[in-house]
């Protein structure tokens, strides 16, 4: 049987001031060690520290708290987090939480006035300002990553613009397209998916600090003033909704869930456009793999890996709202099951966006297989029936009778040519030159504004 873990003594006290009066015997060291959050939670530390910083100070611009005190655990806190950053200080994994692990470590740095900072708040509203905080920074950094990615897509667009290839229905060649064409349909995706997620962050980024456990707090608080030392415009309207409300972990996970969907898509596309039966392009080396017993292997194992991740934030996705489903007002301790998912979500869209965003530059086409496979005569019967159908015959019945001429197998005789199909498709959004160069030009120029300031 495995050995159970013993709580140090340190441990041991910072949670009897939390189990002191209504409990009479310590946690059971199993029990310890499965409610403990600080393995994952710890990385909310510089917001838990952000947080506690703001609260100090309204409360004792409220005067609830004396103005020495304040400044003493403001230095604190400074202090904590300069340790944490240095490395000097370790997270302890039988201190519960990142809340309790910055508390322990204030008292031991200022002493009694340590204890005051917990006035008029509770874990419940410290805990969902942390990770409201938290998405709030890292979501600029998803913006960016999306921003870089986007740009390449359009770069590589731009470099290709004469370059034409089969579009596709069912995977079964249809017409003519650019391949600056193709390739900007997944910028038009993640220009959605920026904007889904910037469209987020209002709801993300209000504070519910001062709802206390659910009701609020008894003491005078201007919650106001600590959400704008936070930069934060808004605070949560209820209470018991503040410290229980996770929608918008769910938002930004679905929102993870989406952009993984868009990725996965042109993963598929590349892993197929550059197997051997397809031959449209090569993957650069530096995003391929070799296999361990065929020497003439060139795996695209950055893009499986990421059509493969796509499973795991569907997973991520499905766990939050599961957690969610039928949990009553307010807090619940199975909110603790809010981070994980959230955490994994954000990692692996933010690794699998970097991936892509890395490999699209090094994309190289085979121009003359693409040239080959966009002049198949079958990709003209469209302009044909179209061409039948201005000239007086029924569009039915002109797609009927090219319908039995490809069938029949026709010789393909006079033609359209590729281009001349492309180029008739002037219009906007369209396939033609010109509206693919429009396309580019008003992707770089929405670019130009899509990072916030």
């Amino acid at each position: 049987m495995a050995e159970t873990p013993k709580e140090p003594a340190q441990a041991a006290e910072a949670s009897k001031g939390i189990r002191k009066g209504r409990f009479e015997a310590g946690m059971d060291p199993l029990f310890a060690a499965f409610n403990s959050s600080v393995s994952f939670d710890k990385r909310l530390y510089a917001e838990d520290i952000a947080g506690s910083i703001a609260h100090a100070s309204m409360l004792a611009a409220q005067g609830i708290i004396p103005a020495e005190d304040a400044a003493a655990i403001i230095r604190g806190l400074k202090d904590v987090r300069g340790d944490i950053e240095s490395g000097k200080l370790a997270f302890s994994e039988e201190l519960e939480d990142v809340h309790i692990n910055v508390e322990t470590a204030l008292k031991e740095k200022i002493g009694a006035p340590a204890g005051r900072l917990h006035t008029a708040r509770s874990r419940n509203d410290q805990v969902a300002l942390d990770l409201r905080l938290y998405l709030v920074n890292r979501s600029r950094l998803v913006f960016e990553d999306l921003v870089t990615l986007i740009a390449n897509i359009v770069d590589k667009a731009e470099g290709e613009i004469d370059v034409i290839m089969p579009g596709y229905t069912h995977l079964q060649r249809a017409q003519p397209v650019r391949f600056s064409h193709h390739f900007l349909a997944y910028g038009q995706m993640f220009k959605r998916d920026l904007e889904r997620f910037q469209g987020a962050l209002p709801r993300i980024a209000v504070s519910p600090l001062g709802s206390a456990a659910l009701a609020g707090s008894t003491f005078p608080v201007d919650r106001r003033m600590a959400a704008q030392e936070l930069g934060l415009a808004h605070v949560c309207a209820n209470s018991m909704d503040a410290v229980s409300d996770r929608d918008f972990v769910v938002e930004f996970i679905f929102n993870a869930a989406l952009t993984m969907t868009h990725l996965s898509r042109l993963a598929e596309e590349l892993i197929i456009w550059s197997s051997t039966e397809f031959g449209f392009c090569t993957l650069p080396d530096a995003f391929c793999s070799g296999s361990s017993i065929m020497p003439q292997k060139k795996n695209p194992d950055a893009c499986e890996l990421v059509r493969g991740k796509t499973g795991r934030v569907y997973g991520d996705l499905m766990g939050i709202l599961t957690t969610l489903k039928s949990l009553p007002l307010a807090y619940n301790k199975d909110l603790q099951e809010d981070k994980e998912p959230l955490f994994d979500a954000l990692d692996t869209v933010r690794a699998c966006l970097g991936i892509m965003g890395g490999l699209v530059p090094g994309i190289a086409l085979n121009h003359e297989r693409l040239a080959e496979a966009a002049a198949d005569p079958s990709l003209a019967a469209t302009d044909l029936a179209d061409q039948l159908t201005r000239e007086g015959t029924p569009f039915r019945e002109a797609h009927e009778r090219i319908g039995a001429m490809v069938r029949q197998g026709g010789t393909g005789e006079g033609l359209p040519s590729p281009e001349a199909m492309v180029e008739a498709r002037n219009h906007e959004g369209g396939t033609a030159r010109a509206g693919v160069l429009q396309q580019i030009a008003a992707l770089r120029e929405w670019l130009a504004t899509a990072m916030p300031s």
